[in-house]
């Protein structure tokens, strides 16, 4: 009798009890094992749909752009470090003329910098492509660094005014960042002109921010500091972000061996012609900021890189031209056509506010015509001197911002601002006429179809 009960469950009731039917449901929703960072992790089987749905690709082509693997640590650290490139200059004439009561003087000592640069920079991205941007980058830093805490101290103590030039001219080191940032962006999109137009496009933005935010902070930082504060904090801006550039290593172009000794990019076909367009764009800048902080002062060239950076992000949302030659000569015909704007203004003796509104017009064409040569200079150059190539075409454009500068100043001297602001459309007119006159030779570039 006492067995019969124990029998009974096994004869009315399945062998699984209901209490752990749930637990034979579980395998519907048992995670998924996977390998991520190194590391096991588990996933819910659910997520590769919702996973879809987030790795949607963004409309904006920035966000895209910045999305790439590694691209937001080295543009932050090129981002730190370019910045200075605008402190520099400002910093060294406040201090200098404050010290010595010459800004005769600290012109001086500034220009030499500038012809320094022109020679040495060239040399700098040439180690760059042989060696890497790590190795030859860091040290070039340090030893430009060195220079510019050489200068403060040469200024402190009332050293011979021989040893201004030495400490500046050291500065010339200096690797070109915006260079190094864009060959990057050629290495990770090489075959993808939509992505490489938009990352031209980004850098020259960041170059006219730079620019504009460089000579502000430093006049802040000298004028609510003391003389040297601008020097010194420009100085550790720069060896930090190189240092933090140079660090993602997995965004650095690879070196590419070279089995014989390659020629120099200046005897690329088209790169001469180019050279000369950077050449002549570059003496607009310098004689457009010269003429307007004599007419109307420094402040107002602010405007004229908030319009040329505002452009240069609409630029780089629209598509890639097809022939990029001829996207140059309209961008070129623009700026000529814009900067009558401030010489039309000036001459009919307008109002501050119309003339701020016209260089901020005129400003407008500088960042498309940049990243539209930017954009030659990179298919014109072989992959391996692709450093080279960019800072060749960064020395020009120097080249031309002294001579502007001092083309303007003269004509600002013997015969007013009003003609001085033909300076800046003549130097445009010219950038045409030479990209015009230089289109054959360009076309026949054979490195233009890599």
């Amino acid at each position: 009798m006492p067995i019969r009960p124990a029998a009974r469950p096994e004869t009315a009731h399945p062998p699984v009890p209901p209490a752990r039917r749930p637990r034979a449901a579980a395998p519907a929703p048992t995670p998924l094992l996977t390998v991520a960072g190194g590391q096991l992790v588990a996933a819910p089987r659910s997520v590769p749909a919702s996973r879809g749905r987030r790795s949607r690709p963004s409309s904006n082509p920035y966000l895209r752009l910045l999305a790439t693997p590694g691209a937001r640590a080295f543009t932050a650290g090129n981002l730190i470090a370019r910045l200075p490139m605008g402190m520099f200059s400002v910093s060294a004439v406040i201090m200098i003329a404050g010290a010595r009561d010459s800004y005769a003087l600290a012109g001086a000592v500034t220009a030499t910098g500038l012809a320094a640069t022109a020679v040495v920079a060239p040399f700098t991205a040439r180690l760059v492509d042989r060696y890497g941007q790590a190795r030859v980058a860091v040290p070039a830093t340090a030893l430009a660094v060195l220079g510019s805490l050489a200068l403060v101290l040469c200024v402190h103590h009332d050293a011979p005014a021989w040893t201004l030039f030495a400490a500046y001219a050291a500065t010339a080191t200096t690797p070109n960042t915006g260079g190094m940032s864009r060959a990057r962006w050629a290495h990770l999109h090489r075959g993808d002109p939509a992505a490489l137009h938009t990352a031209n496009s980004f850098e020259q933005a960041a170059d006219e921010l730079c620019f504009m935010l460089g000579p502000v902070l430093a006049a802040t930082l000298c004028g609510a500091l003391f003389p040297e504060a601008g020097t010194l904090v420009g100085a550790v801006l720069l060896m930090t972000g190189v240092l933090v550039f140079a660090a993602q290593r997995a965004t650095e172009p690879p070196v590419t061996p070279r089995t014989r000794r390659a020629a120099s990019p200046l005897r690329t076909p088209g790169t001469p012609a180019l050279l000369a367009v950077f050449l002549a764009t570059g003496a607009v800048f310098g004689a457009l900021e010269v003429v307007s902080i004599a007419h109307a002062g420094g402040a107002i060239l602010a405007l004229q890189a908030a319009g040329s950076c505002a452009a240069g992000l609409v630029y780089g949302s629209l598509r890639p031209a097809r022939d990029v030659h001829r996207r140059l000569l309209l961008c070129l015909a623009g700026m000529t056509t814009l900067m009558s704007l401030p010489l039309l203004a000036a001459a009919g003796s307008a109002a501050l506010p119309v003339l701020a509104l016209c260089l901020l017009l005129a400003g407008a064409a500088t960042a498309p015509t940049m990243v539209t040569g930017m954009t030659l200079v990179q298919r014109a150059t072989r992959p391996e001197q692709l450093n080279e190539g960019m800072t060749l075409a960064v020395t020009a454009l120097l080249g031309g911002v002294a001579a502007g500068a001092a083309a303007g100043g003269w004509l600002v001297e013997h015969a007013g601002t009003v003609p001085g602001y033909t300076a800046p459309m003549t130097a445009a007119a010219l950038a045409l006429a030479v990209a015009g006159a230089g289109r054959r030779v360009l076309s026949r570039n054979p490195a233009r179809t890599r």
